[in-house]
């Protein structure tokens, strides 16, 4: 009998589809029960829940073992979409003390995914933080009555000290953004937000835990799985100390209250900041707990702006505190020697130009120039570099910015802040471009003396005069002193040299002591302590002049190097003389002496806020 070869190739044809189609069940079955999340995490969800245990937060102390920041419990309201039941709106509301209408608004921000691109209903999620301690007892007791509702322990910052919050920083709720660049974070978890919070958040924020709990047919929590034996434990973050003195930095936030500005000083021989203070500033506690957006509001629509971090990011010009740079400068390059004078006939004069300065003898050599802060001394210097014979001013003021960014000028110096400003060193371009080619030494002859176009952060000039004070180097400035078990970062302990010998340091710093001795700084004379000085006076255009200090002590040895800015408050030596005196004085001996006690208390009732022309509405 003849084969039906039709009927053979139907019957291969039929096997065929009825494969395809079990296939396609298979593969299908396996992406609902194994590949698709949504089905995954809806199975799981019906047995288990699992919690996040969320880490203790590091402790910050300050360099003498003060605890500064540590943890109080906080607690959020969490639940899982899914699981959540009709409920009484009203019971609960009453039971957290909130409205229908704001329970209503953190549902609808919850369940959006803009503001919270976590979102399913199928995993935990964040309803309201920071519950107080008797919301937390109310809900606790009725938490039976809201099924799929649950409560999450936290940590929130609390202070001993209502002081360096520019340094410290806070915690905020993760963004957007952050979700994004980080995987470690969820929706509705914490991240570091200014100061050491956030520069050292890794550190701080420790590792998550998570604990895995059983769920019964109705969605009641039965008891770990396992007894746990699944669950990881959360790894507290490292502790942190910082290098700041907690009670010099309270000092000098008090010298400093009614008045613009900043302080900086710095331990020369680590580069560790003692203190960094800026004014105004603001309560650290305000940025805790349920107020925080609101008091954040405030600080942000402040005309005196206390977010903003005069001692890293202001840029100033630096006035006569610069002088000691240009002076090393013209030594290393040969343009003057310890010995060469310069005249003074109340100014520079050349060519019809005339930067004014004070009486005082003329010729004037460069120790005595720093002693009574002469502008014409370091005029005439800087014009016989940039228009040395047989060179291009071109040329001559590329070498002069390569000094001073050796020095910690122009660029950023590297704190471990966030925010640091850069100021502003001109380069020869800039000046090429905007006199069209044609400029020398006399036309750009104010930046020699602070003024023009330079700007300084307070934290480069504290460095300048760190660096005067170890005759030569100098480390980057940083806030942290050591991290629990961590090394701290190389660039801490990187030594940074400029290319100026020793010797003409310690010409500067015998300049500086004898403006103690005798000169512009002699109201920082104090009988043992060996203060060093510079003043500045910078030229304001907009109202009173800025008065400025940098000083360092002992003469020997020294231990500290002090940087003062105090906004529309007229000569250095009317502010930023007493203030940095008294700084150096406080952490020298530990408390200011009963013959200086009038300085302290003129400094601490004073207020320059009424000369700047700012208008608290």
């Amino acid at each position: 009998m003849a084969k039906d070869y039709k009927l053979e190739k139907r019957k291969y044809v039929i096997s065929g589809f009825i494969i395809l189609i079990v296939a396609i069940y298979i593969v299908r079955l396996f992406n609902l029960q194994v590949g698709d999340e949504k089905y995954k995490l809806n199975a799981e969800s019906n047995a288990f829940l699992k919690r996040t245990v969320y880490p203790a937060r590091g402790l910050i102390y300050d360099r003498n073992g003060e605890l500064v920041v540590f943890n109080q419990p906080a607690y959020d309201v969490m639940l899982i979409p899914k699981d959540v039941e009709h409920f009484d709106t009203v019971a609960f509301c009453n039971t957290l003390g909130i409205t229908r209408e704001e329970l209503a608004r953190k549902w609808a921000e919850m369940k959006d995914h803009k503001r919270n691109p976590g979102y399913s209903a199928y995993t935990p999620q964040k309803l309201l933080s920071h519950l107080s301690q008797e919301d937390y007892g109310r809900l606790q007791e009725k938490l039976y009555l809201f099924p799929g509702f649950y409560i999450q322990k936290r940590t929130i910052r609390q202070y001993n000290h209502l002081t360096g919050a520019n340094i410290l920083g806070n915690i905020r709720e993760v963004s957007a953004k952050d979700l994004e660049r980080d995987s470690y974070y969820r929706s509705g978890d914490y991240t570091g937000d200014l100061g050491v919070e956030k520069s050292y958040e890794k550190y701080l924020r420790g590792i998550k835990g998570e604990e895995i709990l059983m769920k019964d047919a109705l969605g009641r929590v039965k008891g770990k799985y396992e007894d746990g034996m699944y669950d990881t434990s959360p790894e507290s973050g490292k502790n942190l100390t910082l290098s700041i003195d907690v009670n010099l930095q309270a000092y000098g936030e008090s010298l400093m209250r009614g008045k613009i500005g900043a302080i900086v000083a710095i331990e020369p021989e680590t580069g560790e900041i003692l203190a960094l203070v800026t004014s105004p500033s603001y309560d650290p506690s305000l940025l805790i707990g349920r107020d925080r957006g609101k008091n954040y509001a405030s600080l942000v629509q402040d005309p005196y702006k206390p977010l903003f971090d005069r001692a890293l990011q202001a840029a100033y010009p630096p006035g006569s505190t610069f002088k000691p740079s240009q002076g090393l400068i013209f030594l290393q390059e040969g343009i003057i020697n310890p010995g060469t004078s310069f005249p003074c006939s109340r100014g520079y004069h050349n060519h019809g130009l005339t930067v004014g300065c004070h009486g005082h003898a003329s010729p004037i050599a460069l120790k005595p120039a720093l002693q009574t802060s002469c502008n014409a001394y370091f005029c005439w210097g800087f014009k016989n570099m940039i228009d040395k014979a047989g060179t291009k001013p071109v040329d001559q003021l590329t070498k002069w910015k390569d000094y001073l960014v050796s020095m910690g000028y122009g660029y950023k110096l590297g704190v471990d802040l966030p925010s640091e400003s850069r100021g502003f060193i001109p380069n020869s371009e800039y000046y090429t471009k905007n006199y069209k080619g044609s400029w020398s030494g006399n036309t750009i002859i104010s930046i020699s003396i602070g003024q023009g176009e330079v700007l300084a952060t307070p934290l480069q000039i504290a460095n300048l005069c760190a660096t005067i004070a170890n005759r030569g180097f100098f480390y980057t400035p940083h806030v942290v002193k050591e991290i629990q078990d961590t090394i701290l970062p190389a660039k801490y302990r990187t030594r940074h040299t400029p290319p100026v010998d020793r010797k003409w340091y310690d010409v500067i710093a015998e300049g500086m002591r004898m403006a103690v001795l005798g000169g512009t700084c002699k109201g920082a004379n104090i009988a043992g302590l060996e203060i060093c000085g510079k003043t500045g006076t910078a030229q304001n255009p907009h109202g009173m002049d800025h008065s400025a200090f940098m000083g360092f002590a002992p003469y020997k040895n020294p231990k500290i190097a002090v940087a003062v800015y105090v906004e529309n408050a007229g000569y250095g030596a009317a502010y930023g003389v007493p203030i940095g005196s008294l700084m150096i004085e406080k952490y020298l001996k530990g408390e200011i002496s009963p013959e200086r006690k009038h300085v302290e208390t003129n400094m601490l009732n004073s207020n320059t806020i009424k000369y700047s022309g700012v208008t608290k509405h």
